[in-house]
């Protein structure tokens, strides 16, 4: 039998020690085939608990281990308090893949620690314990703290809904198992959901339940211009609305993304361009009556569903992303015609990135009105957008605004 550690831990120390995301491991790492739903689940589950899981570590050793034993105790640890493994089983294992590492003498202390730990209480500072309770990292906690209050917690503990599909077609053949409805046709999030051939004939795609949202709020028009487009979903979608789209990416082979998606999808309204979006295009000055500016972002919204985020994302990236956000939609706000439409929106639930990026711009342009528009998944309206939260929100936490160009 394969040493159900072994493969979690091949995947989580190329994410925790070379910096690689969990979705790029996963994928390149040599997986047991029948053991890929577990690891997945181990994985996932580890970054998720990742706060949580050191503190116990923390408060059950007078000296913290180093990086490879600390990552096999994360592994069991999970194992034990989230899956419900049996301890023995659970602690040979580890001390199993220990050995197997060339750790055999860290083998008596990890598995000496897995079977006499206590769970330790959480802290009394409110920071510090929201951190710790909703395994998020503490400058996280304390921003959310700060803007949420006592929402805080549900808003970093909301857990992933499923998997979000989008049916073009023959969504009748899919809806057997357990789902969700979203408020958007033809839209369900499915807590499992394998992906068959209908896939690649387009009959439905994966897409986040925010990712239509933000669609849904964009008006109709005769020609867009998706700043920051990768992967296309929102351009594929909007395709139905829109009569020209053009989809703007920074990364020629993030525009390949776009341009396979949109033939997946059978979207053939689309012009793909290789482009930065905060640098000025003279030839589109004033030349599309809707721009929407998805701007690169915190992630802090949908951390539940990227967990590695925790670990990536620092406090002192805020600042430099939302002077990147300004820059962007203060370019792109030259594009839009006069009575035509700019939409703002992020994955983000933090405020400097969301309602002070309109606000810094509004106070440089005044040839915007701002528009905040409706949207049917439930929200709260800000002084100046739409903020959707992942414990209100199916699970996605992200911002939309619209600005309307004076006549």
């Amino acid at each position: 039998m394969n040493n159900p550690l072994t493969d979690p831990y091949i995947v989580l120390s190329k994410v925790y020690s070379e910096g690689a995301y969990l979705k790029q491991a996963l994928a390149s790492s040599p997986i047991e085939p029948l053991s890929r739903p577990r690891t997945s689940k181990i994985c996932y589950g580890v970054l998720e608990k990742d706060v949580y899981l050191g503190h116990i570590i923390g408060a059950n050793c007078r000296k913290m281990p180093k990086s490879a034993v600390r990552l096999i105790l994360k592994i069991a640890l999970y194992m034990l308090e989230f899956m419900g493994k049996h301890d023995y089983m659970v602690a040979d294992c580890a001390v199993e893949l220990a050995k197997k590492l060339g750790k055999g003498g860290e083998a008596g202390f990890v598995n000496a620690f897995l079977r006499s730990y206590k769970l330790p209480p959480l802290p009394q500072n409110g920071d510090e314990r929201l951190s710790v309770a909703a395994s998020a990292p503490l400058w996280l906690a304390k921003k959310v703290r700060r803007s949420y209050k006592g929402e805080a917690e549900a808003i970093l503990s909301a857990p992933s809904q499923g998997v979000c599909v989008r049916f073009e077609r023959n969504e009748e053949k899919y809806l057997k198992g357990g789902f969700i409805k979203t408020p958007f046709d033809h839209v369900y999030i499915f807590k499992n959901f394998v992906r068959d051939g209908g896939y690649d004939v387009g009959e439905y795609t994966f897409q986040s339940v925010g990712s239509v949202a933000i669609c849904s709020v964009i008006s109709p028009c005769e020609s867009l211009l998706d700043a920051c487009a990768a992967p296309g979903g929102k351009s594929v979608l909007l395709s139905k609305k829109c009569k020209k789209i053009t989809s703007q990416e920074i990364h020629a082979h993030r525009a390949e993304l776009i341009r396979a998606y949109a033939k997946r999808m059978g979207a053939q309204n689309i012009s793909v361009t290789v482009g930065d979006a905060s640098a000025f295009n003279p030839e589109w000055e004033g030349a599309f009556d809707g721009v929407l500016c998805d701007v690169p972002c915190s992630g802090s919204g949908v951390i539940n569903e990227n967990p590695d985020i925790k670990l990536f994302r620092k406090e002192e990236d805020i600042p430099s992303l939302a002077a990147l956000q300004l820059k962007i939609l203060l370019n792109c706000a030259r594009y839009v015609k006069a009575g035509g439409s700019l939409f703002y929106s992020t994955c983000s639930i933090l405020p400097e990135e969301n309602d002070s990026v309109v606000y810094n711009f509004m106070q440089q342009n005044d040839d915007f009105e701002l528009d905040v528009p409706q949207c049917a998944l439930p929200s709260r309206r800000t002084k100046f957008g739409l903020q959707f939260l992942p414990h209100i929100s199916l699970g996605a936490g992200f911002f939309v605004t619209k600005l309307t160009r004076k006549k």
